[in-house]
């Protein structure tokens, strides 16, 4: 089969489109056949080599932590797939992933793939969206009538997190670029502040519930938006270079967020993109030989919006 993997941590260079060994599901894993992958921005940091102490893949490696595609093969002890069957989920970080025409995975981390889009375009939706659902039900706790801030709104993390706040009858406002707020307010966010226009602090105002923070701002930057969080509230946090602050004496807890592989909320996920309440983004598709390239964007910082990548 045509895999994408890297023999070494390096640039985009490094990655390679090769003949490999086709895999054999062992027990409990199946074999599922692609039908699309996505880009990460921790893809890039593990090709890079700068996350090998929380992720020390085995080289040569074959990124893809996403997959949506076919059940091809069963390993032993499986129950509850079937060949033919499909699927879509969110891999084991050090795992080969599912850049390739073909990856075996836990029978544990799959669900069944939304039918109301086309298949490929389902992998763009375990990471991103479970990153999320936990920031915004598991850990913030967002309930109907709270007000939500969402700073980094405009990426795919956040497009997400506005939609389900949403679900959830929150008030949602969007922090974001200028481009991207024409997409926000279609996602449904009840107001979207530009971040280049001014302070967003001033531009907020009244205080908030819960504070999401999906960008990568400075500590400074975040206790200013923290300080938004009225008594009791939550600021929570998915960039691991900034730590959520926390206010003790107001009651205000500080929570980071390290997503992690959950098939029962990807489930939920997939059933709210079936019932038309939550909107899969796929900003374009590129055939497996062209990772590298999208890599290469992601390294440049002009990579815009979620992309698919297909077996060619």
């Amino acid at each position: 089969m045509k895999a994408v993997r890297f023999h070494e941590y390096g640039g985009p260079e490094v990655l390679r489109y090769e003949d490999v060994e086709q895999p054999v599901p062992g027990a409990g894993q199946v074999r599922v056949r692609v039908a699309g992958t996505s880009f990460n921005p921790v893809d890039d940091g593990i090709r890079g080599g700068w996350l090998q102490g929380p992720f020390p893949v085995a080289l040569p490696h074959v990124p893809g932590i996403d997959v949506a595609g076919t059940v091809d093969a069963l390993g032993e002890g499986v129950t509850g797939l079937q060949v033919g069957d499909e699927v879509v989920g969110f891999l084991p970080m050090v795992a080969d992933g599912a850049a390739a025409e073909y990856v075996v995975a836990p029978a544990e981390v799959l669900t069944a793939a939304p039918r109301s889009i086309p298949l490929p375009d389902a992998a763009a939706l375990p990471e991103v969206g479970l990153t999320a659902w936990q920031a915004v039900v598991e850990h913030a706790g967002v309930t109907a009538g709270q007000r939500v801030l969402v700073n980094g709104a405009g990426g795919a993390v956040g497009g997400y997190a506005v939609q389900i706040a949403k679900a959830v009858g929150a008030s949602v406002i969007a922090v974001g670029s200028p481009r991207s707020s024409a997409s926000l307010t279609a996602l449904g966010a009840d107001e979207v502040v530009d971040h280049t226009a001014g302070d967003v602090v001033a531009a907020v105002g009244e205080p908030v519930d819960v504070l999401l923070n999906l960008a990568g701002v400075g500590a400074e930057a975040l206790a200013a938006l923290a300080g938004l969080v009225r008594d009791g509230g939550v600021v929570v946090n998915t960039v691991p270079a900034t730590p959520a602050p926390a206010d003790e004496a107001r009651g205000v807890r500080g929570v980071d967020v390290f997503v992690r592989s959950d098939a029962p909320q990807l489930g939920r996920l997939v059933c709210m993109v079936d019932r038309g309440e939550l909107r899969v983004d796929v900003a374009r598709r590129v055939s497996l030989p062209d990772l590298a390239a999208v890599h290469a964007e992601a390294d440049a910082g002009t990579l815009r919006g979620k992309v698919v990548v297909v077996p060619a």
